[in-house]
């Protein structure tokens, strides 16, 4: 055989199906079938199957997703026992000749058959009995996963299929779904959530998206990213280059006239109920219309305090003002809270520029406030901007769509405890999708997130969960994935994670590729550095005694232990 013949034998072979199993019949419900196979290289829990069936006078391939496996038929078990002689030995010698003697019964969960325009379209009849079942091919799965090929525009590459070679079958995702109606990536500590999260970013960054993004960064783990500028996998011949924005503690500066009177609350030490209803007044007294732009600071509102006090019609009036004055000087003290300065929604938005919000040194209480005032402030600058009620010469023009990724999301939504952020987020949520606001969700404990703001999220990315509570809390929160991928959670390694929902055709199980920058929460190698500071510093200590010191005896010692 010459050449040209073994490629094309080569090609024949890559182009004909690969049958593994034969169906036996309808599963427990009215969307599975069972095959049986003894081919057990392929029959893997989330591995893609279809059989032929006609459709509308065409025949289609139904693809169908692995979701259970049991070995039905099997050698003796007494064969097993014998540890010293091959059970393929014992087989021969009492008759069993097959190349293959385990027997498996497979259930698949059938997704359908792909339509160009509709996606996935389910025909609702199993196969019949007998009919073959087959492998889909590499080829097939780059055409049916993917909403959008590799580097297209609003296409983010993820990774690959878990289950097939490295990078044989890319995973991209739909970047306009996966920004409009939201995400949510859930995952243990060193599942590697936040090396996907930097990934994500990325993409988001590069010349076939542009996108204009906010990181919400409560341990200052995407410092890294500034690596993207200059970076030449971020250029493109038009001249475009990102832009990266770290604002560290030092930078970040919000307005005291932009928070609202539940914002104030949870900066001053704890508030009686009659204190708490003066500030209130206090602050309807600011909130007067006055001329142009009126921007108050805590002394205004300290005088505003005094004369909401005056006006209360009982004995105590006058009695709390003092008391509320000196709980607002602490605001006053704040560095994050200024009469003037101002993260403006232009300074924080602009495509192509990724803004990373570092808050490591500041408290929860402050993280909470910072963040709801301008989620708060970039929802009415889209809004706004939408309805053109705002010029371009404004503060909070925003003419373009922009997406915020936060960090530690439990922090801002906790589940069973008040915070300012968690209204905020739940209207973004809720009302963001039609004004151009995308939300993405970081979080190590899903349990402890708002069930509400998490059901919110159409997309997610799920990593390695073992937490019970927290495996438990995606049953009703996470609708996509499906109960058979949720068992995987405990099994996935370190980059493993199952995408679900609007960015993707069909749930997938991906080993996320690796990053273009360097990843900046890297646990800390503890043995290798008490290595190198003891060896440093013993170093010195030794060159310290044998250094000649005039007039200096040198110490006694008994049995290496010094006496003096």
């Amino acid at each position: 055989m010459d050449l040209q013949q073994t490629d094309l034998a080569i090609l024949q072979h890559a182009l004909t199906p690969q049958t593994i199993g034969t169906v036996k019949g309808p599963g427990q419900d009215g969307n599975q079938y069972v095959f049986i196979t003894a081919d057990n290289q392929h029959v893997k829990i989330g591995e893609f199957v279809y059989y032929e069936a006609p459709v509308q006078t065409r025949r289609q391939q139904i693809l169908g997703k692995i979701s259970a496996r049991k070995l039905i038929d099997h050698l003796p078990d007494r064969i097993f026992a014998d540890t010293e002689t091959s059970p393929e030995v014992i087989a021969a010698l009492v008759g069993f000749t097959y190349t293959n003697p385990e027997i498996y019964e497979v259930t698949v969960d059938v997704i359908g058959y792909f339509d160009r325009n509709l996606g996935f379209m389910n025909p609702r009849q199993t196969p019949d009995p007998g009919a073959k079942v087959y492998l889909a091919s590499d080829a097939t799965l780059r055409e049916i996963l993917n909403r959008r090929p590799v580097g297209e525009v609003g296409s983010a590459h993820i990774g690959s299929l878990l289950l097939r070679d490295r990078d044989a079958v890319p995973i991209t995702l739909d970047v306009k779904e996966l920004v409009s109606t939201h995400m949510a990536i859930l995952a243990g500590t060193g599942s590697g959530k936040s090396y996907t999260a930097g990934v994500l970013v990325e993409e988001l960054l590069r010349p076939y998206n542009r996108a204009a993004v906010l990181i919400f960064d409560p341990h200052g783990e995407y410092g890294t990213l500034a690596a993207i500028r200059g970076h030449a996998a971020f250029k493109s011949q038009d001249g475009y280059a990102p832009t990266v924005k770290i604002l560290t503690p030092d930078n970040i500066r919000i307005r005291i006239s932009s928070l609202d009177y539940y914002d104030l609350l949870p900066l001053l030490p704890e508030m009686s109920d009659r204190q708490q209803s003066i500030l209130s007044k206090a602050y309807a007294i600011l909130k007067r219309p006055k001329r142009g732009d009126y921007r108050w600071d805590v002394s205004d509102l300290i005088a505003a305090v005094y004369e909401a006090d005056t006006q209360t019609d009982n004995e105590k009036s006058g009695s709390s003002a003092p008391a509320i004055e000196w709980k607002l000087e602490k605001l006053a003290r704040s560095p994050y809270f200024d009469p003037l300065q101002h993260c403006t929604p232009k300074d924080l938005f602009e495509p192509g520029q990724v803004t990373v919000m570092q808050m490591n040194e500041i408290s929860q209480e402050e993280q909470q406030v910072i963040c709801a005032a301008v989620l708060r402030q970039a929802y009415h600058a889209r809004m706004n901007t939408q309805k053109e009620k705002i010029t371009p010469d404004d503060e909070n023009y925003l003419p373009y769509p922009v997406f915020i990724l936060l960090e530690e999301a439990h922090r801002f939504a906790p589940a069973h405890e008040p915070s300012r952020c968690k209204a905020v987020l739940r209207t973004i949520l809720s009302e963001g999708r039609k004004f151009g606001l995308g939300v993405g969700l970081i979080t190590q404990r899903p349990g402890k997130l708002d069930s509400d703001v998490l059901s919110q999220c159409m997309s997610q990315f799920i990593m390695r969960i073992v937490n019970p509570v927290d495996q438990d809390s995606l049953k009703y929160g996470v609708e996509a994935a499906g109960r058979d991928l949720l068992k995987e959670l405990p099994a996935l390694t370190k980059g493993q994670v199952i995408i679900a929902g609007a960015c993707v055709n069909t749930p997938v199980l991906c080993q996320v590729r690796q990053r273009l920058t360097q990843h900046g929460g890297e646990t800390l190698n503890a043995p290798a550095l008490w290595q190198s500071y003891f060896q440093a510093h013993h170093q010195q200590d030794r060159e310290a005694a044998q250094a000649p010191v005039a007039g200096r005896k040198r110490p006694q010692t008994v049995r290496g232990v010094s006496i003096e």
